[in-house]
């Protein structure tokens, strides 16, 4: 099975990209919600080419995820074209995404996607059944650090996903703001903290818990909005957009909690869009 190649009426887009790895023309990418369409990406057009080291930055919901979920073959632009080389992506059938994203894409995913029953060399073992080129699994463990770790579980590697006890020391008593490698400026604080029967080698993702409580409403950071001087969101009720002015209380990045406004188990729109107004319809699902 073969990947598309461009055909004559595309001709002037290969060749803009001739050269480059991927070449992305004019790509836009629509979501719709009953009546109501997000606009994720907007005619992009981008060259990349091999070993150019390549950084997306943006705001939260400016198409960045979108974007890589396109070029890696997860997901289709609503128009435009994307080109790996001169396969024309746009056009692959399903089983030609696959066999892309099988041959020419590695996905690092934020969190590991590794069957907890099965030993590290079992679940490295299991990806080389269908790669048309496999390297010994044991060999790919020696390569990453991971060959004496071979029959261990996933929940037996640097901890897994399970919590890990510490006790907190210090807090220092004061925040700084420290702007990263990506160019955004970051709210941190000092924290000081022994961990208790942590397993060797350790690495470790801390997730701070500052305030706890049962039985709250929260929603989305992200369905929030500002509406003169308050926070509003759209609830749906019977398929239709309603604004509701909501009350505010303790909230982070991901979710915020909801004091007034909304009442236990409503629906809400996660990524309200600047098209949406009172009464529109909406699809959920």
């Amino acid at each position: 099975m073969q990947l598309p190649t461009g055909d004559k009426e595309s001709a002037d887009v290969k060749l803009a990209g001739t050269g480059s790895v991927f070449h992305v023309h004019n790509v836009s990418r629509i979501y719709r919600m009953g009546e109501v369409e997000v606009h994720a990406l907007r005619e992009v057009t981008v060259d990349l080419y091999q070993g150019e080291f390549a950084v997306l930055l943006g705001a939260s919901g400016s198409g960045k995820s979108t974007l890589l979920n396109i070029l890696g073959g997860l997901d289709r632009p609503t128009s435009g074209e994307v080109y790996y080389r001169d396969h024309n992506l746009t056009t692959a059938d399903d089983d030609g995404l696959t066999l892309f994203r099988r041959e020419h894409v590695g996905f690092v995913f934020q969190f590991y996607n590794l069957i907890p029953s099965l030993t590290a060399l079992e679940n490295v073992a299991l990806v080389t059944e269908i790669a048309e080129r496999p390297i010994d699994p044991a060999e790919a463990l020696d390569l990453v650090g991971l060959g004496n770790r071979a029959n261990h579980f996933p929940s037996q590697l640097s901890g897994g996903s399970l919590p890990l006890k510490a006790r907190v020391k210090r807090v220092e008593p004061y925040a700084f703001t420290k702007v990263s490698a990506l160019g955004i400026e970051e709210k941190r604080t000092n924290v000081v903290a022994d961990f208790v029967d942590a397993p060797q080698p350790l690495r470790v993702n801390a997730h701070i818990v500052v305030w706890a409580r049962d039985d709250v409403i929260k929603v989305p950071s992200s369905a929030l909005f500002r509406c003169a001087e308050a926070w509003c969101a759209f609830a749906v009720e019977n398929g239709s957009a309603k604004k509701r002015i909501v009350k505010i209380g303790h909230s982070n990045a991901q979710e915020a909690e909801v004091l007034e406004g909304l009442k236990p188990g409503e629906t809400v729109i996660r990524h309200p869009a600047n098209q949406i107004e009172e009464g529109a319809r909406v699809k959920t699902e």
